[in-house]
Parts: C-alpha cells; structure tokens; sequence
C-alpha cells in the first residue's frame, strides 16, 4: 500500500459499502477522509463529514468546492428506482454530478473506486453462469452498473488518474438507518424469533436452502478499495470481491442458529416482508426490554431484500481469481464473519 498522503472523498459514507470503507480509510494516519451523504454521518468521529445531494449539481459543487486535495473517490452512493431505465439514469447522474464536481476543484485526483454486484450477471433475474467472470458478455441493457461503468470510461480518457471496479455480492456489514443488508436480515429475524420463543426457521425456499452462494464482508471489500486505490494492476479493470468460499443455507443455517443459543428448524418458505411487517410494537418492546438503540422497526431491516436473498434458488458463485493474480489475497472465513457481525451488533446495542 501507498505511504503517500492521501484524502480520501467517500459518497454514500452512510451505506453499508461507503461507511466501511471510511472506517476503514480513516484508520490511516496518513489519510484525510470525507463522507458525503444525505443524512448525518453517525459514529464516524474521524471522518469529516459533508451533507450534499449530489443530485444537485449545483450543491454538489458548492460542498465539494474546498476539496482540492482530493486523491481518491470511493463511490457508494444509490438512489433505488423501480425500473432499470429510471435507476440506470438517476444512478449516472449521482455519479456523474460528483465527477464533475472533483475534477474541477482537485488537479490531483489519482483513482476512482467504483461498485457494482451481481446484477452485472444477471443474479437479479434468474440463474445464471457460474462461476462468474468480469470477462463474461454484458446483458441486455439498461443496467446501471454498466452505464456508470461507461460513463466513467469515457471520462477517464486522457486524464492523469484511473479507475477500479469492484463487484461484491450480498455485502455483510452495518450501516445507521440502512436496511438493505443481509446480516441484518438474519439478525433481527433471529432475535424476534429467539423473542417469540421460535426455532430459528430458514424462510426461503428449499432449492434456496441446497444451492451455493456467497458473500461479501464490508470490510474485506474495504481493503480491496485500499488495494485498487494504489495498485498499478488494478487501473482501469474490474474485480470480483467475495469472502473467497462459498456456503450452502443447509448447513450455514444451524450454525448461525447456534450463534444465537437457538434450536434450527426445517425450512418453510414465508414471505418476510408479510410475516415481519406487523413486528413494529414487538421490535418497540425489545428495545425498551434490551435497552437497545432506539433505530425505527423500517429503518433497521429491508424484509424484501431477504426474502429477495432467500428466494435465489440457483448457484451464485464468482471467481475471484483475477484479483488474486493481480494481488488482492484478502480472504475471511464466512462463518466467522457472521459470529463476528453479531457478536458487533449486540455490542452496539442493535440487537438483544
């Protein structure tokens, strides 16, 4: 890695992706981060924080127009839309809004880390190859993922810096207020059902249940931005990032039970977003009982994006071997990363 000081521009430092990477960022003595977001940047005390709505180009460019020294962008904002052409064109504009207002006050901008996932495979609408390679043929379009991609390719040309783009899948981490997170899924599911004195029951299918997956821990994914960020083998190329092994729910599934000091159940396929949605006043009880972070019940866990998750009855594998090639080695174990989520949560007073 790098001695040279940097600073550090991180967008979306309130998301699960952008916030660990401004941890993990900031942790560098010899780096200056910041963190746009639209909402307040909360328990991230060494990171200055810049409140813009960088769909606002106007306001993007007025907030950022004192960061001259900028030398590496971490992109990790989204605005979700229902369709792929509305997400696709809001999407380009945050990037691109954001673009235009660091290369104009920042001549010494190096890199520019960007995210993708497994939707540039198609893991969003039904099974797909695997394992998945960044050099496997796009799908018909539109896709947000591959429009930023291009829009960032056209900008780059002739320019001094450089770009990465790094695509996870099923991102493990904790963000204030930022629901679309699958450990929180399992851990708010787990603790309610732990509540309501139920074995801790697999919700989704059984094809779900027996088929391969990954996933990807925040902060294995924040090294690999610190790594893209400096390394000349990872200029202008896309990489695969997951934990580095692969797991099927059926045997995961007890284990996490465990964590839990729950029984596991056979699974029965149950709508989340059905069965969760009237938790409201229980999840208020638990609080109270638990002395936990008083988070509202919509702002602690997406029910849609599990049931989304544990729905996914096929194979989601992708090869990262081209990032090990080019020197990104980082691996974790995904059964300690879980053990280890929770074990945070419960420190934070998130879950009992």
């Amino acid at each position: 890695m790098s001695t040279e000081r940097k600073t550090v521009l991180v967008a979306g430092a309130q998301g699960v992706i952008g916030r660990a990477a401004a941890e993990h960022f900031s942790k560098d003595a010899g780096t200056t981060v910041y963190g746009i977001s639209r909402r307040p940047v909360e328990g991230l005390d060494d990171v200055r924080a810049i409140a813009a709505d960088l769909l606002d180009p106007a306001d993007a460019a007025k907030k950022l127009a004192g960061l001259s020294g900028v030398t590496h962008v971490v992109f990790g904002a989204y605005v979700e839309k229902l369709t792929p052409a509305e997400r696709s064109a809001v999407n380009v504009a945050l990037l691109a809004n954001l673009m235009d207002a660091v290369e104009a006050v920042a001549p010494g901008l190096r890199h520019v880390t960007l995210y993708q996932g497994g939707k540039a495979y198609g893991a969003d609408l039904g099974p797909f190859k695997t394992p998945a390679r960044e050099d496997d043929p796009r799908l018909m379009p539109p896709n947000f993922y591959y429009d930023q991609e291009d829009h960032l390719r056209r900008r780059q040309k002739g320019k001094a810096w450089n770009f990465s783009v790094l695509r996870p899948e099923a991102v493990c981490g904790y963000a204030v207020g930022n629901p679309m997170n699958l450990t929180m899924v399992i851990a708010v599911y787990a603790a309610i059902s732990k509540e309501l004195g139920l074995p801790l029951r697999f919700p989704g299918t059984r094809a779900a249940y027996d088929a391969l997956y990954q996933v990807t821990s925040a902060d294995v994914l924040a090294r690999a931005a610190a790594w893209a960020g400096d390394a000349e083998a990872a200029a202008n190329e896309i990489f695969n990032i997951t934990n580095g092994d692969y797991f099927r729910w059926r045997f995961m599934w007890p284990r996490i039970a465990r964590m839990f000091g729950m029984e596991a159940a056979e699974p029965v396929p149950m709508p989340l977003a059905v069965y969760m949605a009237d938790k409201t006043s229980l999840w208020a009880e638990m609080t109270r009982k638990y002395n936990l972070r008083p988070t509202p019940y919509e702002q602690v866990v997406s029910w849609p994006f599990g049931d989304f998750i544990f729905n996914s009855g096929f194979d989601n594998v992708s090869s990262t071997i081209k990032a090990r090639r080019a020197g990104f080695h980082d691996c974790v174990d995904t059964e300690d990363m879980f053990a280890r989520f929770f074990d945070d949560l419960r420190r934070q007073r998130v879950i009992p």
